[in-house]
């Protein structure tokens, strides 16, 4: 007989999803905090938005947090990285 070990992320009593690694499932639940944090920020704004709508733009917007943060001005987008000069040399050769 063979153990497995599941991770089971709950929210609200509901079982949402399982993982067989901790950290998977740890980085989902935390980004599930981060999409009801934003579903927060726009129900407090007062904008007319469904429930699914709502839903779906909170979790829109923590999966793709680093792009809100561009967007926002908050980071920086990383530069390319540029070629040696040794590599630049051997390219053009």
């Amino acid at each position: 007989m063979a153990v497995e070990t599941r991770y089971v992320v709950v929210r609200n009593g509901e079982e949402v999803k399982t993982f067989v690694d901790k950290k998977q499932a740890d980085e989902y639940d935390r980004m599930l905090d981060m999409a009801a944090a934003m579903e927060d920020l726009v129900t407090a704004s007062g904008i007319k938005i469904s429930e699914d709508a709502l839903e779906q733009l909170g979790v829109y917007l923590a999966e793709n947090r680093e792009e809100v943060l561009y967007a926002l001005q908050a980071k920086r987008r990383p530069q390319p990285k540029k070629p040696k000069p040794e590599e630049a040399e051997s390219d053009a050769a």
